[in-house]
């Protein structure tokens, strides 16, 4: 079977700073979902996976920005979120991940709990470089 053709139309970028920018993410993907017709629930899954994401980025990126895209690729639509920060970037993918991992005092359910809230995640990082975490969801 052929692959669907994939259309991302970028739309916004938004930096990561500080505790306001948190809640500003927030509230602009809040408002994504409710455009896309996301369900209750699955509004309320991408606002989490991205506010985690915002956080980790400030507080182990150092800082950086996220950038917003629509998607569609004919069956559907959707959104996704792309967190780039240029921090010391993550030494062990996999093991960050897992959940209770954490190298910040935290919980350990950052990564792996994102990922499990969002429909598509995918993780790039070079450890001393920097980390980009890119999540999708979709309204079928």
């Amino acid at each position: 079977m052929a692959a669907r053709s994939r259309t991302t139309t970028p739309t916004l970028v938004l930096p990561l700073r500080s505790d306001e920018h948190v809640v500003a993410v927030r509230k602009m993907v809040r408002e994504k979902a409710l455009a896309l017709k996301l369900s209750l629930v699955d509004q309320t899954k991408l606002v989490t996976a991205s506010s985690e994401l915002a956080r980790n980025t400030i507080k182990y990126g150092g800082g950086g920005d996220v950038f917003v895209a629509e998607l569609s690729d004919g069956a559907g639509h959707g959104i996704q979120f792309m967190f780039i920060d240029e921090g010391p970037g993550i030494e062990n993918v996999s093991k960050a991940l897992e959940d209770g991992y954490t190298s910040g005092g935290g919980l350990g359910l950052g990564l792996g709990g994102s990922k499990r809230l969002v429909d598509e995640f995918d993780i790039y990082t070079r450890f001393g470089e920097g980390t980009a975490v890119t999540i999708s969801k979709w309204k079928r």
